[in-house]
């Protein structure tokens, strides 16, 4: 298929923009089936506009400088005391890190 370069004007600012028969060329390769709407600066800019809208509706992590907070409580199992990092509903029961992994390991065998 033959491409030759194409004017079109841009959505956003009007100024023309030139379409680029390599341009054209990726599009189909892709199955691009629209042309483009909005000049390569355009483009851009509203990329950046959607990039950063995405960032502040996801959900963040704790700052890595924030320190974590554990909880004590007594293993269910042994009796031991240890320090979880969540806060115990107490309609759980709560295991230390050995028990637990023992716990764990006979789960896994089940299955």
């Amino acid at each position: 298929m033959s491409f030759a370069d194409k004017t079109l004007t841009c959505r956003d600012c009007g100024m023309d923009f030139v379409f680029t028969a390599g341009e054209q060329e990726f599009y189909a390769a892709k199955g691009f089936v629209n042309e483009p709407v909005r000049c390569p600066a355009c483009r851009k800019a509203r990329k950046s506009q959607m990039s950063e809208a995405s960032e502040r509706r996801r959900p963040t992590a704790a700052p890595a400088n924030r320190e974590r907070v554990n909880y004590r409580v007594t293993c269910a199992s042994c009796g031991q005391e240890t320090t979880v990092p969540f806060v115990p509903r107490g309609t759980k029961p709560v295991y230390c890190s050995s028990c637990f992994s023992k716990m764990r390991g006979n789960q896994r065998s089940l299955f």
